[in-house]
């Protein structure tokens, strides 16, 4: 965001910021970054359910998991100004 503010750009005026991960240092940037925050707990547990299968010999192949994460919604974002779309 710093360099869109050197290049004269406004954000959310100009344009909108997203960041992932939900950082502890997001919702203090200025302004404060909107982030998608993954539910952590969620994955750790499917990760060592995996592991342990692995362990007691399961060879099933690759597994696909799908864990919803959180739109954390802060002072980055904004519609699109108007008369543009997004």
């Amino acid at each position: 965001m710093r360099a869109l503010h050197e290049a004269g750009r406004d954000v959310p005026g100009d344009i909108s910021v997203a960041g992932f991960d939900d950082m502890a240092e997001a919702a203090f940037f200025q302004p404060p970054l909107t982030t998608v925050r993954p539910d952590f707990d969620v994955v750790g547990r499917h990760r060592v359910a995996l592991l342990l299968d692995q362990i007691d010999g399961a060879t099933d192949g690759p597994r696909r998991m799908a864990v919803e994460p959180a739109l954390v919604v802060r002072a980055s974002t904004a519609p699109p100004p108007a008369g543009r779309t997004a």
